[in-house]
């Protein structure tokens, strides 16, 4: 895809607090979290996606002569500010958790360590890349579990808020677990399957759905899925479709993958009858798919009353994550640098407990049952911050205090999930395919306790504070609750 010229794409105040800090020569270095507090959906894990579009994002942030301009007829920015701003470019650090990783409400899942008045421009594009992907991801990722194996497609293109939610959409689609998109150009852009078959308008072109059926097939024996509920599902659709197959059989066509699909309905029932009928046909191995409205709930259902449909069109649901429409993910200050070149940690307050921040330069390490290999644990501690894996753990939640679980020595191990992506304003970290991101992604959720993974009421993850980080906290929250 050629450039994307994605600088101005800020809110007004990022710019007009740049000036602030360019005007008042306030340009320390200072470290911004990217973290969410609520998983979408009630969902008990969150999928992290939206790297890449991050990365291409500061690789090409500069302002145009064009953009320079523009901000210049808005009568409120110096000139000495806008010719900063005609030789900008990011020359900090950014560091990320991988794409396709299941990520837990309050950790940092990118942090920016820049000076300030690049830190402060860059959040409203960071913010908006990740939440967007990494709630799509999130939904896929549910309604994948709720197909227990079946296949997902994406068809949410022509549902989606725009081009670019539904480009994007279908890659966060495929990182969740789709095997496949409708949209054409996500296919030709991110190198992943594209799936279909025909609309209702094909078989009403014809004089008769048998016609409309019989051309299909001729066209495209390799891959001939019917639609089969433009008239009547059971009485004319199935039966039309096994006419077809039956003739392109006796004339020697082999057909690699075949059936027909269900988009009306109710899918458990006709699903049931349709399988019946092709089975009685000597038609076993066509396949059933279905769409028409699906989410995870229905799917659910649908499984639970042993409908026999064995591959799942998603759209609107799916690519909108209709339930639940927003991400939540926040950029907030954690730490600034002062002259001796230490990070002096901050905090922001709230009479929301939910909504107090963790302060300082941190990262977080998973922790894993050794014997499992189930995730136990997120620790979210300072950068530094040593453990050996052979002593006893103590993790303790940061707010309900008294519930505490110690880890006895050699039963977990631990990995640092933060990795570098920038540094010093170069990129050195190569992004995966979106192929090899879906599969990381599998693998990653395998690590995931079936209790964490339900639909309904999952068990929490919990995301605890090192000892140290606590302390520090407790002692910011003390000093500001004595000053007030």
């Amino acid at each position: 895809m050629s450039r994307r010229d994605l600088t101005l794409l800020t809110d007004l105040y990022e710019l007009t607090m740049m000036q602030g800090y360019y005007e008042q020569g306030q340009n320390e270095t200072v470290i911004f979290d990217v973290f969410f507090r609520q998983n979408p959906c009630n969902n008990g894990y969150s999928i992290c996606a939206g790297l890449d579009q991050v990365i291409d994002y500061i690789k090409n942030l500069n302002f145009t002569y064009d953009d320079v301009d523009y901000l210049r007829s808005l009568g409120i920015f110096s000139e000495d500010f806008l010719h900063y701003l005609s030789g900008f470019h990011f020359s900090g650090d950014i560091y990320a958790i991988p794409e396709g990783t299941v990520i837990f409400p309050k950790e940092p899942l990118l942090k920016v360590i820049a000076p300030i008045m690049e830190a402060q421009l860059v959040e409203t594009a960071i913010l908006n890349i990740i939440n967007h992907q990494s709630l799509i991801a999130t939904k896929t990722s549910r309604i994948v579990f709720a197909a227990n194996g079946d296949g997902i497609m994406e068809f949410g293109l022509r549902r989606a808020q725009g081009p670019d939610a539904g480009l994007y959409g279908a890659r966060a689609a495929m990182i969740g677990g789709c095997v496949g998109t409708s949209n054409v150009l996500a296919g030709q852009l991110f190198d992943v399957p594209v799936m279909g078959t025909h609309a209702h308008s094909w078989i009403m072109s014809f004089k008769d759905e048998y016609s409309a059926f019989r051309t299909y097939a001729q066209m495209y024996p390799d891959n001939c899925t019917l639609l089969v509920d433009t008239y009547d599902t059971l009485k004319s659709g199935v039966p039309n479709a096994i006419r077809v197959f039956q003739e392109m059989k006796e004339e020697g066509v082999h057909f690699k993958k075949y059936g027909i699909r269900l988009d009306s309905g109710d899918l458990a029932y006709l699903s049931k009858e349709a399988r019946k009928m092709l089975d009685a046909a000597g038609f076993s191995d066509a396949t059933i798919t279905a769409s028409n409205d699906l989410d995870e709930y229905l799917l659910h259902d649908l499984k639970m009353q042993g409908a026999a449909i064995d591959s799942w069109g998603v759209g609107t649901n799916l690519i909108t994550s209709k339930d639940c429409p927003s991400f939540g993910g926040v950029y907030k200050l954690a730490a600034i640098m002062n002259e001796d070149g230490a990070f002096v940690p901050k905090i922001k307050i709230s009479e929301n407990t939910e909504k107090i921040t963790n302060p300082g330069n941190k990262t977080i390490y998973r922790i894993y049952d050794k014997t499992t290999g189930k995730v136990k644990a997120d620790l979210i501690c300072f950068v530094g911050e040593e453990y050996d894996t052979g002593s006893d753990l103590l993790l303790f939640d940061p707010i309900e205090t008294w519930k505490k679980t110690k880890l006895p020595g050699g039963s977990y191990t631990m990995r640092e999930i933060l990795v570098p992506i920038f540094k010093n304003g170069e990129c050195v970290y190569k992004s995966p395919s979106v192929k090899e991101i879906a599969a990381y992604c599998r693998q990653e959720k395998k690590t995931l306790w079936e209790e964490t993974k339900r639909l309904f009421y999952p068990h929490r993850v919990y995301v605890d504070l090192s000892q140290d980080l606590y302390e520090v906290k407790k002692s910011l929250l003390d000093q500001i609750s004595t000053t007030n």
